[in-house]
Parts: C-alpha cells; sequence; structure tokens
C-alpha cells in the first residue's frame, strides 16, 4: 500500500499521467492485484486523465471487490455521475 500511496502523490503532483504507469505496475503485484483500492485509484486517475469510460470500468470493478457497503455505494456513485455526464453531452 506504500506503493499505491506513492503512485497517489506522484499523480498529485505531476498529473494523473504521470501516476497510470505507477498503478499499472503494481497490478502485477500479486500481493494487491485485484484489490479493490487499485481499482479505485486507477478509477480516479483514469476520470481526472479524462478518459471516463475507463473510470467507469475501473469504479465498477472496485465497487465489485470491495465488501464495505459504503465503498460499494460510494464507488458505483463515482460511475453513476460519470455515464450520466457522458450521456448528457
Amino acid at each position: 500500500m506504500v506503493e499505491l500511496s506513492h503512485a497517489i502523490a506522484t499523480a498529485m503532483v505531476h498529473g494523473p499521467h504521470a501516476g497510470l504507469p505507477l498503478i499499472e505496475a503494481l497490478a502485477a503485484d500479486a500481493r494487491v492485484a485485484g484489490h479493490y483500492r487499485l481499482d479505485a485509484v486507477r478509477g480516479h486517475l483514469l476520470e481526472r486523465a479524462g478518459d471516463h469510460p475507463g473510470a467507469v470500468g475501473c469504479y465498477r470493478a472496485a465497487a465489485e471487490r470491495t465488501a464495505s457497503i459504503p465503498e460499494r455505494d460510494y464507488l458505483t456513485g463515482r460511475a453513476l455521475r460519470l455515464i450520466g455526464r457522458e450521456s448528457a453531452r
């Protein structure tokens, strides 16, 4: 999770495109691969980068993987908000 925090900090300082490769590298690490937080962060960075369809997929994947109902509701809400934004265009 320290490396995930590093990816988030990098994205905050240098933009989402700087953090995304770090997230992808973590996805190959068996210790965190498939963890909902990885998909949630990837979704947030993709949203910030303007890739709303990609973000929706990541938010949905994260929502499916978490056991926390409030987190699932939050992530599902993020996805639905982006879907609504895209359909309004």
